[in-house]
């Protein structure tokens, strides 16, 4: 149950959704530049959200996405089975096809109790009390700045300045 890139982004599209003023349509351009994800994809993303009755999608020049009355109370493990589909809980964890108790996989045994710590931790976590964690500034939806994350340079033992490794997060490496 590790999430797909498609459930990352189709949650934080719909935290900073519901951290924006209640009614005013977001742009989905707006959304994936703050997000730094592709436009098209969030696109398609934000338009299986509409499907799935959490936002509104409004054409024209005033168009965009707004959260549905009530959603902000969905939980994101709603938002997961309708994104990875209702099965999302019931997938091996080794990729096996079948894997229950009476035929496991190797990982079953130890992967089915943080399993349900997971479930229940999803089911826990609404769009609301996310979006406030994020407006308090103490948390955050996108990657620091590369700038943010590089270590300032040091000088070696002869005093020649050397550049430290960055710690920034490389997203080609996923």
């Amino acid at each position: 149950m590790i999430l797909s890139r498609t459930s990352q982004y189709a949650i934080q599209a719909l935290i900073y959704i519901a951290t924006q003023p209640r009614g005013v349509p977001i742009l989905n351009r707006t959304v994936a530049q703050h997000l730094s994800v592709p436009p098209a994809y969030l696109a398609k993303i934000m338009q299986n959200l509409c499907r799935g009755t959490l936002l509104y999608s409004f054409r024209g020049r005033q168009g965009g996405f707004c959260l549905r009355e009530g959603c902000e109370k969905t939980d994101l493990m709603q938002i997961l089975t309708l994104v990875e589909g209702p099965d999302l809980t019931e997938n091996c964890v080794m990729g096996l096809k079948i894997c229950s108790d009476e035929s496991a996989c190797p990982m079953h045994a130890k992967w089915k109790p943080i399993k349900i710590k997971i479930v229940e931790l999803l089911h826990k976590q609404t769009l609301e009390k996310l979006a406030m964690a994020v407006k308090s500034g103490k948390y955050r939806l996108t990657e620091l700045p590369h700038a943010a994350l590089s270590v300032p340079s040091t000088r070696n033992v002869r005093g020649v300045k050397t550049a430290q490794p960055s710690i920034a997060y490389d997203r080609s490496r996923k």
